[in-house]
C-alpha cells in the first residue's frame, strides 16, 4: 500500500472509529476481543486498555516479553499526548520527514512512534482511553486494536 493511500486510511479510521459510549465492561470486551483473536492466530503480544490515570485491561499473551510491556505503555502515552493512532503519527511522521525524538520533543523514555496504539473516542466527549497492542509489526498491531474496536462499535449498533 502506498504512503498515500495507507494514510488515507488511517484519516479514514481516525474519524470513523468512535463508540457512543466506553466504560470499563466495554474495556474488558474489547480486550477479550483482541486476545481471542490474538490468540486463534497464534500471536505472542500484550494487549493493554488504559486511561491517562489508569489500566482497565491488560494481558501479556504466550511468547509476548516484558519489552511488549514497555512499548505498549511508551505507545499508549504518545496516542494519549496527540489524541491519533500512533500508526497516523508514524505515517505522518514519515510523510513529513520530521524526527519526533529531536531533542526538546518526545524523550524515547516515555513515548514511542510506532504502530498499535488507538485513541478510544466516545461521541460527544473526544479521546478518554487508548487500546495498545504490541509484539507484531507496527501494522499488523494496528490492525488488531482497530478490528477490536470495530467488533464494539458493531455490538453498539446490535444493541
Amino acid at each position: 500500500m502506498s504512503g498515500g493511500t495507507w494514510i488515507a486510511q488511517l484519516e479514514k479510521e481516525h474519524v470513523e472509529l468512535v463508540l457512543h459510549r466506553f466504560d470499563r465492561r466495554d474495556a474488558w470486551e474489547l480486550g477479550r476481543t483482541i486476545v481471542e483473536r490474538a490468540l486463534s492466530q497464534g500471536h505472542p503480544v500484550v494487549v493493554d486498555v488504559r486511561t491517562s490515570s489508569g489500566m482497565l485491561f491488560h494481558a501479556s499473551l504466550p511468547g509476548a516479553t516484558s519489552d511488549n510491556d514497555v512499548w505498549a505503555a511508551k505507545k499508549a502515552a504518545t496516542a494519549l499526548r496527540f489524541e491519533t493512532s500512533t500508526a497516523l503519527l508514524e505515517a505522518r511522521i514519515e510523510n513529513g520527514g520530521r524526527d519526533m525524538y529531536e531533542p526538546g520533543w518526545l524523550d524515547p523514555a516515555v513515548y514511542a512512534v510506532a504502530g498499535g496504539a488507538v485513541p478510544i473516542r466516545v461521541d460527544g466527549v473526544g479521546v478518554i482511553a487508548v487500546a495498545t497492542v504490541s509484539g507484531l509489526p507496527s501494522v499488523d498491531d494496528h490492525d488488531l486494536v482497530v478490528e477490536g474496536i470495530r467488533s464494539l462499535q458493531r455490538q453498539e449498533t446490535s444493541q
